[in-house]
């Protein structure tokens, strides 16, 4: 079984606001799942939508204006032992379910996903993240997309006849758990549970057999989160911890997985370097930079953050429209600007009724003194570096405790690629944008702040995947003794 933790940041033992027993609707209503926006919405567990054991709830709120959206039942430790054995039990039967059968119920829920578009996703992703309708087609068509690619991965999972002089291997896991057969405990943020709950409902309504427990969701409450989280990734059951978050909270969870010898994918944090060198087309590469930079406002693990660049040439004042972004961010911002950085784009404001509305800014000046230069901000904050030598910009990518992405421009391709081999990242694009995943590519870090483990391709196979070994004795053989 797999737990998959997301963009859990709040291990810390903070006071959050629960509601103790507000009415949800009771134990297993709505089995569908829908619920519309301002709705309350239940856990699911076992195959069934469940208030938690003690019926609280945590309010989510719109990160634009402060309101409160709707409440979310706030899963226990309780809770989650109940869904941790659920999806124990549903191992045995669901690990033997055909791939053939696994592949169609990934595909259907590709299909009925594609169609939340034309339904709630834009209003859940709107409210929930403060995204545009393309944000919004652009997530759920990129979370199609991966669906419908790795079942594929299907087809990897397999035991392998050898010559009798060594043994049987038979793989029992794989990358996806659920096309591979294993079974998901998954706990989302407690900032967007709606918007990720799209792809359970899909997953539910494509024909997940019913009342079993191959996949479990439940958020819970900030205040709650380190007791829970904890008990999940100690839980004997639990075989894999997959975790997307903050560098902070991935060592806490490393941490924890250590202490019982467990595997963990750590996908966390970056702040991708982009090396611009001096024969490029300088518009085209700004293009490129810029969306690197500004996607989703700069809340990408594989955003750019540093560019290192040997050309001043003016392109002009671009991505100037202001995105949502955490108030923290500029904490950052004017600790660097106290500190001796310049500002070359942006006016060091934010406003909006919650305010949480930045522009893009640009730093230059920045140095390893600043916690700017070494923490991952998370927004639209960039810095520029200009540098002399391809040494001194290999070594200012590399200066960096993150290990996630990297981007290099120049025309004279192999001078390109060499660079690319030095820079210490798990991927690194030449004459395109640091933002660029796909399901088939085994993402992920290098170790330190961005994590380690990979998910994607044949990779992500080998994360979850046991090998096991299974040897056939002949009748009547004699041993030496």
């Amino acid at each position: 079984m797999t737990i998959y933790l997301i963009k859990k940041d709040n291990l810390e033992d903070k006071k959050h606001y629960v509601r103790q027993g507000h009415p949800l609707g009771g134990s297993g209503s709505n089995q569908s799942g829908y619920r519309a926006l301002g709705e309350a919405q239940l856990l699911f567990i076992g195959g069934r939508y469940v208030g938690s054991s003690d019926g609280a709830t945590f309010p989510v709120t719109n990160p634009m204006t402060g309101d409160m959206l709707y409440d979310f039942a706030s899963a226990t430790t309780a809770d989650y032992t109940r869904a941790i054995e659920a999806a124990h039990d549903a191992f045995q039967s669901w690990s033997r379910t055909g791939p053939s059968a696994r592949r169609l119920v990934l595909l259907r829920a590709a299909d009925i996903l594609e169609t939340y578009i034309d339904q709630d996703a834009p209003e859940l992703l709107s409210s929930e993240v403060s995204a545009i309708r393309a944000c919004a087609m652009l997530n759920v068509l990129s979370t199609v997309n991966v669906l419908r690619d790795v079942v594929g991965l299907a087809t990897y999972i397999k035991g392998e006849i050898v010559p009798a002089w060594d043994d049987d291997i038979s793989r029992e896991a794989g990358s996806c758990p659920l096309i591979c057969g294993n079974t998901i405990v998954l706990k989302p943020s407690e900032f967007s549970p709606k918007s990720q709950h799209l792809v359970v409902r899909a997953l539910n309504q494509a024909g997940l057999p019913p009342g079993c427990g191959c996949l479990n969701y439940l958020p819970t409450s900030p205040a709650r989160t380190p007791a829970v989280t904890e008990h999940e990734v100690k839980h004997p059951m639990v075989q894999r911890i997959n975790f997307t978050g903050s560098d902070r909270v991935g060592r806490i969870i490393a941490g924890w997985a250590s202490e019982v010898l467990k595997r963990c994918v750590l996908e966390l944090g970056g702040k991708a370097p982009v090396i611009v060198l001096e024969d490029v087309d300088v518009t085209e590469a700004v293009e490129a930079v810029v969306f690197g930079a500004m996607s989703n406002s700069g809340q990408f693990a594989c955003i750019t953050f540093q560019v290192m660049e040997n050309s001043t040439e003016k392109v002009g004042n671009r991505s100037t429209e202001r995105v949502i972004v955490h108030k923290s961010i500029m904490g950052q911002f004017r600790s660097a600007v106290e500190k001796g950085a310049k500002v070359i784009a942006g006016d060091m404001s934010i406003t909006g009724p919650n305010k949480t509305i930045m522009r893009p800014h640009v730093l230059e000046g920045v140095t390893p003194e600043m916690d700017v230069f070494y923490k991952e901000s998370f927004g639209p904050i960039r810095c520029l570096f200009g540098f002399d030598t391809e040494e001194q910009a290999i070594a200012s990518a590399n200066n960096s405790d993150f290990s996630l992405c990297a981007s290099i421009f120049s025309r004279d391709t192999m001078r390109a690629l060499d660079i690319a081999r030095r820079v210490r990242a798990g991927s690194c694009h030449v004459n395109g944008p640091t933002v660029y995943i796909e399901a088939t590519l085994p993402n992920g870090g290098v170790g330190g702040s961005s994590g380690y483990g990979r998910f994607g391709g044949i990779a992500g196979v080998e994360e979850f995947t046991q090998r096991k070994i299974i040897s056939l004795a002949s009748p009547g053989q004699m041993y030496n003794i």
